[in-house]
């Protein structure tokens, strides 16, 4: 037989009896071809070194550190025409929702019978699979990620290239909105490390009895709620880069911490006993002054030459000149583009009122000022009575051209906009927070912690 005409079955998790046992029971039949691999990790780098791909997956969530979703559905990207199986030690349904929202076949609950009912779903399953073409190569960051020819941004660019060539640990600073996370995914980007995961968090946004969780995972029973075992961001960036974003909100606790961690490279998760290596290259930012913090004892002064590496400052918006105007017509040309909307061109006096706003919510704000102009504009240019200031533009010095109305409309804040969009989600689905998340694509926790608080209400 030709190697197509065998029906390929890959099984991924841990040695363990139970999946010694599936194994056998699935090469009973000798037109299967079955292939073990104990981590997701092995089984995405195994397909794309190979053209063969398997016909049917099953993956052990217990040998899985909880089935992340992010390898969950990077595989399912990679093999879009396999079935998918995956086996729980007990029946949980909101995992077996999340799993099937994710693209999951079937979700078996491990038992004496799982082994036969496994080989029932696949008999049925089986047919021919066409080999798809293989997955595109993750495009290199845009070249204007960063756009901008002030010459405060050149440097950042040049200093964006030396931090690639290594490993070294950066640091980026700069006021909200200025795009500090832009330029670490540039860095990854431009990296040896660009074909594995760039991982993201944000230290501000999330509970602080949470976060050492977060950062560092935890052990099923861990704590009240830790049903099953979580990797932490350290191991979910593994081989990749980590990005920490409003470091300086990091209390002292979590400090000592995450500098013992970044000296032994090597997480214990919580509950836990066992340390675990990683490789990342970590990327830090915030938008105080860290010598200030380290002065003010609120930040460790070990950790703060730990984690200075190579400093990159994000210079704010107000001091790029002619880049306002560089990066409000790129904004305008991608949101219509993206809408099917004519590209509308800015009026002089239009041009005259951005140079003259002052953006404290830097790049940020920019972006949705003129995304809201080109809602609000009635022909192909865009007025300056179309672009709207939630305050009076602070006029700058060296720059003003013209006075502010002091009719300037008064428009919600993003947040304020966002809120309303996720409480009016929650409306419509009369208060299913999975639902809503998932229409939204926003992550469930969010939601949740946002009800919590009393941001959004439930009907």
């Amino acid at each position: 037989m030709k190697t197509s005409d065998y029906y390929h079955i890959w099984l991924v998790g841990p040695d363990s009896h139970y999946i010694t046992r599936l194994c056998h029971r699935l090469s009973l039949n000798p037109d299967h071809v079955v292939r073990r691999f104990t981590t997701i990790a092995l089984a995405l780098a195994q397909r794309s070194s190979v053209t063969t791909i398997p016909n049917a997956l099953i993956l052990d969530s217990d040998g899985q550190e909880g089935l992340p979703r992010r390898l969950v559905r990077k595989l399912r990207e990679r093999l879009p025409a396999a079935v998918f199986f995956v086996l729980a030690d007990a029946h949980d349904a909101e995992t077996e929702a999340d799993m099937l929202a994710q693209g999951i076949s079937q979700y078996v609950v491990k038992d004496l019978q799982s082994p036969e009912r496994l080989w029932q779903a696949l008999a049925a399953a089986r047919q021919p699979v066409a080999v798809p073409p293989a997955p595109p190569v993750a495009p290199e960051a845009p070249a204007d990620m960063l756009l901008g020819q002030h010459a405060s941004m050149q440097q950042v660019r040049e200093l964006i290239k030396k931090a690639a060539r290594t490993s070294i640990t950066v640091s980026v600073s700069g006021e909200t909105g200025t795009g500090k996370e832009l330029v670490a995914q540039a860095i990854h980007a431009q990296s040896g490390r660009a074909g594995q995961p760039f991982v993201a968090l944000n230290m501000a946004a999330i509970p602080r009895e949470l976060l050492e969780s977060e950062l560092f995972g935890h052990e099923k029973g861990a704590f009240t709620g830790a049903t099953t075992r979580r990797i932490g961001r350290f191991e979910e960036a593994n081989g990749g880069t980590l990005f920490l974003d409003e470091i300086a909100d990091l209390e002292l606790v979590l400090q000592a911490k995450l500098l013992r961690v970044l000296q032994e490279r090597a997480v214990t998760r919580v509950g836990g006993t066992q340390p675990v290596l990683f490789d990342v290259r970590l990327i830090v930012a915030t938008h105080r002054n860290l010598a200030a913090e380290v002065e003010a004892g609120r930040f460790r002064e070990d950790l703060y030459y730990r984690l200075l590496g190579l400093p990159i400052e994000l210079p704010p918006l107000r001091q790029r000149g002619q880049d306002i105007l560089l990066l409000a017509e790129a904004f305008v040309r991608a949101f219509s583009q993206l809408n099917k909307l004519p590209v509308p061109a800015f009026s002089e006096e239009a041009r005259k009122r951005l140079l003259s706003y002052a953006f404290p919510g830097n790049v940020r704000e920019l972006k949705a000022v003129v995304e809201l102009a080109a809602v609000l504009a009635d022909g192909p240019q865009i007025a300056a009575c179309d672009i709207p200031f939630r305050t009076a533009p602070a006029l700058r010095a060296t720059e003003a051209t013209e006075a502010p109305s002091s009719t300037t409309p008064v428009f919600p804040s993003l947040r304020e906009q966002t809120l309303a969009i996720m409480q009016a989600s929650l409306t419509a689905l009369n208060g299913d927070v999975v639902a809503a998340a998932n229409r939204l694509r926003v992550g469930r926790s969010t939601l949740y912690r946002l009800i919590q608080s009393g941001h959004l209400q439930l009907p």
